[in-house]
């Protein structure tokens, strides 16, 4: 049996939008305690789209390929890096503060209140 499929321009944008508008959907329903994983995860999927290229510019015969490779190579980077600098900041709001935070720092100077109770200086 053998089979062979051709895609044509027209069907590989109708592709393209269904992926486009699935991945929205999808992403958009991700609650938000899931951002983080989700965000490495994505990392490591560009990760492998700048291994691809790397292959893909070895592999090169002509000048549109290498040109296809190094553009495969350069948003896959910047998308890592990028989601790496998304990442570490979105776990940074997670950690604690290195300085205690006292109550006087707030408040302005510490003042001893005493129990007695207040005077009134009316005269009679």
């Amino acid at each position: 049996m053998d089979f062979h499929i051709t895609m044509t321009g027209f069907v590989a944008l109708y592709i393209f939008m269904l992926a486009a508008f699935a991945g929205w959907v999808i992403i958009g329903h991700v609650p938000a305690i899931l951002h983080t994983p989700l965000m490495s995860g994505s990392n490591f999927v560009h990760g492998i789209v700048v291994v691809g290229g790397i292959f893909a510019l070895l592999n090169a015969s002509s000048t549109a390929e290498q040109a296809i490779g190094f553009f495969a190579v350069l948003m896959g980077a910047g998308n890592v890096a990028g989601g790496f600098a998304v990442t570490d900041r979105m776990l940074a709001m997670f950690q604690t503060s290195q300085k205690p935070v006292h109550a006087a720092a707030h408040h302005g100077p510490h003042r001893a209140k005493s129990s007695a109770p207040k005077s009134s200086h009316k005269k009679d």
